[in-house]
């Protein structure tokens, strides 16, 4: 069974007709959520961290948008180089990443 410890929720600006377009699909949310998948995958975090792409989250200035539960940490402006230090120090090891919180 997996026991699921981090979900790892990113604006890529889905829209329900399945369309991409919007402010953090703009600023290549896509490759964040590319480089999340990656990240857990390296890290041998498969059976403890999901990660979910997700339509707008409302907070369209301040994107890309990704929110970690189980804490509800919204972290905002992120860019693919901040993944690695979010899932290192958030992730793996429980320190919020302070300057990209919203």
């Amino acid at each position: 069974m997996i026991d699921i410890k981090h979900h790892i929720f990113v604006c890529a600006s889905c829209r329900v007709n399945g369309m991409q377009k919007g402010m953090c699909y703009s600023k290549d949310s896509v490759k964040v959520v590319q480089k999340f998948m990656e990240e857990v995958e390296e890290r041998d975090l498969i059976n403890e961290v999901m990660v979910t792409n997700t339509g707008c989250l409302g907070v369209c200035n301040k994107g890309p948008i990704v929110v970690v539960y189980p804490e509800g940490t919204w972290y905002g402006n992120v860019k693919v180089e901040d993944v690695e230090r979010i899932v290192e120090e958030h992730i793996e090891g429980g320190k919020v990443v302070q300057e990209l919180v919203i």
